[in-house]
């Protein structure tokens, strides 16, 4: 395995991951149409919070070896684990206030600007041009595609006049935690924390936060097999496995371009909307897909020297073997 990785582009590679872990994420709102009596709230956090656990147990070793780094940057894993409890919670409820495109567009799209704003913030990194018009583009079209979710038929979705624009507010929240969390990670595995540890411990200790909502809002999700089985496919494959994948990703790009590239979850999420939810999308949101699929041909780093690929692998010299292998 080490053999094979060692002959693709790290920061290539990165990318790769953080798209399927985009394309694993964009199921999760049309899956959750099919539990209908399960609030928005249980299902987050029954996907996050069994999903972040899961991730603490699968990390319970490589936790134990980074202890002592993982206690010394205790502020990072605090920020990480709330920005992991209230992302699900606001993610889930923007989509069904407006609608599974709508909500998720939103959700996503305002990540990738948050995190560069964080980014630039916390750590004074230059964005490097290529990004910064690969981002535009990609929100740019996840825009489009929020004003014609906007202009759709949305299935599920309340109609009281203000549902939609306190969607938009929860998106808005949803996006800039994912873009908080997502730098704590990628924070933590540039200073010598592995992929799994990190990821075990943010998520870990955010999954532990939503147990107490879980605990007064899943009853529903144990009323009927399909409930539950939604549950389950939402804890085990977007949120253990998509964000498995999505560690392996912080590991070799940095966190902006990894939000970025997550805008691929908006085009999943629109298609599946339109062609299993029923939802209707205009051409005008047609032509927002086409932009997020370009803008990630834009933010895919291309060779290891870029300015970008180099920034993204601050560090990586110092990481041990265990990162550099995908099963640490």
């Amino acid at each position: 395995m080490k053999a094979l990785l060692g002959r693709v582009n790290g920061p290539l590679l990165g990318a790769f991951f953080v798209v399927g872990a985009s394309t694993l994420w964009g199921t999760t709102g049309t899956v959750a149409t099919f539990a209908p009596s399960v609030s928005p709230l249980a299902i987050g956090a029954v996907a996050m919070g069994v999903g972040g656990l899961l991730q603490a147990l699968y990390a319970v070793q490589p936790i134990a070896n980074h202890w002592d780094i993982l206690r010394g940057r205790w502020l990072p894993v605090a920020l990480g684990a709330a920005a992991v409890a209230v992302y699900p919670l606001a993610f889930y409820s923007s989509m069904h206030l407006s609608g599974v495109a709508l909500g998720t567009v939103v959700s996503i799209g305002s990540a990738p600007l948050a995190s560069a704003v964080i980014e630039r913030l916390a750590e004074r990194k230059a964005l490097t041009r290529r990004w910064m018009f690969g981002a535009m583009t990609g929100v740019a079209g996840a825009g489009l595609l929020c004003f014609a979710g906007d202009s759709a038929e949305r299935p599920g979705a309340l109609a009281e006049s203000w549902a939609v624009p306190a969607g938009v507010v929860l998106g808005l929240a949803a996006g800039v935690t994912y873009a908080v969390y997502s730098w704590a990670a990628h924070r933590l595995i540039s200073g010598g924390v592995s992929s799994r540890a990190a990821m075990g411990a943010v998520f870990g200790l955010g999954g532990a936060l939503l147990m107490p909502v879980l605990a007064v809002t899943g009853g529903p999700l144990l009323e009927s097999w399909g409930n539950f089985t939604v549950a389950a496919y939402m804890a085990l494959v977007p949120m253990f496995a998509g964000y498995v994948l999505f560690g392996w990703g912080l590991a070799r790009v940095r966190a902006s371009t990894a939000t970025g590239l997550s805008l691929m979850e908006t085009v999943v999420a629109a298609v599946l909307a339109v062609v299993v939810v029923g939802e209707r999308l205009p051409a005008l949101g047609w032509l927002g897909v086409a932009m997020v699929l370009a803008s990630l041909f834009v933010l895919t780093p291309r060779q290891a020297g870029s300015q970008d690929d180099r920034s993204g692998q601050a560090g990586a010299s110092a990481r041990t073997e265990a990162r550099s292998t995908v099963g640490q």
